[in-house]
């Protein structure tokens, strides 16, 4: 084991576990921590161990192959379900693009104190796009360190707010580790599912498989393949591992401060704060419910105004790192899939405005209570996506005929 090979093969995994860090995923987090307390920890637990394995299994097909996911399905399925894949694949990109879009305008709406309006957030973000297209030129490893960056950010941001409020440890432990949920009823179920469709994204796969083409490994030599394959998992092992760790955080915070509260006590507390938002909340004794805005407002409420603004700069580095990653995967499947070599500024033109199009007229014509509600149903979206990435990586990775010595076991 040699950690400067660890190192030159590092990047691509951390590129790939920022979809487990998108604002649907913080957004399934803070609800299942208000909505279930710390019960459902296992199952985040369990949707990352299970999504490391379809993430492994994915990066071997682009080693061992050469390919990445979309190439091998242009080249092994017939037209039809080739068609029907591919439209799968960019129906779940549009629907995780909407998610990061709606989590940046939410951020910089709170960041300005609401002075920017919700649809200004999201023409703020179709801007960002072409920050993306400018650092591309400056080569992949540039490109993978800024992502860093942004991760780092995300840690230090939500890492503040689990050091505020302090969560029980012991409860956490047997979240985590126990699993069982108590007086459970159809609310648990439904952020259970949830967060399955939130932590494992169809289209990552397709990026994994890609992503990993950046480094040169020589195919005809199995010793090198098998080193390749040894050290892309362990990268994506301490990648995901980081992912996991945010997301508990956010679990946590929520599940400590605000499970079983009603919106009665968190007016009250916004109130005697003096919050603008106060009004958010109606004075009556029903269960409190959150989303990525309301989240913040009430951390602000709780813990004070830094909280607010820190829990902003959080999603905003949530929201602007799974933007680039949507575009990459994107422009992976349109390529793989169809043939197509477009320009990247032409394709991501392409996606961006599918994408951005519904989003900016709920945007303008509705409040931020029912932008967040959208959150909600596109994971939900993405649960339902799974199965047609899925299937072809466990196809492929079995076939012989395609991974020769590197084919899946039993």
């Amino acid at each position: 084991f040699s950690f400067r090979k660890l190192w030159a093969f590092t990047g691509p995994g951390f590129l790939m576990s920022i979809a487990y860090l998108d604002p649907g995923n913080i957004e399934s987090d803070l609800q299942s921590g208000a909505v279930a307390g710390f019960k459902l920890l296992w199952v985040l637990l369990l949707a990352t161990v299970i999504g490391l394995l379809l993430q492994r299994l994915a990066a071997r097909l682009g080693v061992v192959t050469g390919l990445h996911l979309a190439e091998v399905c242009n080249r092994q399925y017939h037209k039809f379900p080739r068609i029907i894949l591919w439209l799968m694949v960019e129906l779940a990109i549009i629907g995780s693009d909407m998610q990061e879009v709606i989590g940046s305008a939410i951020a910089i709406n709170l960041l300005s104190v609401g002075k920017i309006p919700l649809w200004g957030g999201v023409l703020i973000t179709i801007a960002d796009t072409f920050v993306f297209l400018f650092l591309d030129k400056y080569g992949l490893r540039k490109l993978e360190a800024f992502f860093g960056f942004l991760i780092t950010i995300m840690a230090l941001t939500f890492g503040y707010e689990y050091i505020t409020v302090k969560p029980n440890q012991q409860k956490l432990l047997q979240g985590l580790f126990i699993p069982y949920c108590r007086d459970c009823g159809t609310p648990q179920l439904e952020q259970a599912v949830g967060i399955v469709g939130a932590v494992i994204m169809p289209h990552n796969m397709y990026l994994h498989s890609a992503l990993v083409k950046s480094r040169q490994v020589n195919r005809a030599d199995k010793r090198e393949v098998r080193e390749a394959n040894k050290y892309f998992f362990i990268e994506s092992c301490i990648a995901l591992f980081v992912s996991f760790i945010i997301n508990i955080f956010v679990v946590t915070v929520f599940a400590e401060a605000f499970f079983q509260k009603t919106n009665a006590d968190v007016h009250q507390v916004c109130a005697n704060s003096s919050s603008p938002h106060s009004s958010l909340f109606p004075n009556n004794n029903q269960t409190l419910e959150v989303d990525i805005y309301k989240g913040g407002v009430v951390l602000g409420c709780y813990f004070g105004p830094a909280a607010l603004y820190i829990w902003a700069i959080g999603i905003l580095a949530a929201g602007q790192s799974s933007t680039m990653t949507g575009t990459y995967s994107g422009q992976f499947v349109m390529e793989g899939f169809l043939n197509l070599r477009w320009s990247r500024f032409a394709r991501v033109l392409l996606t961006r405005s599918i994408a951005v199009t519904p989003t900016l007229f709920v945007a303008i014509f509705q409040d931020v209570e029912h932008l967040t509600g959208m959150n909600d149903f596109l994971n939900v979206l993405m649960s339902l996506q799974l199965p047609f990435a899925l299937i072809p990586v466990l196809t492929f990775t079995s076939l012989p005929s395609i991974m020769h010595d590197f084919a899946n076991g039993l």
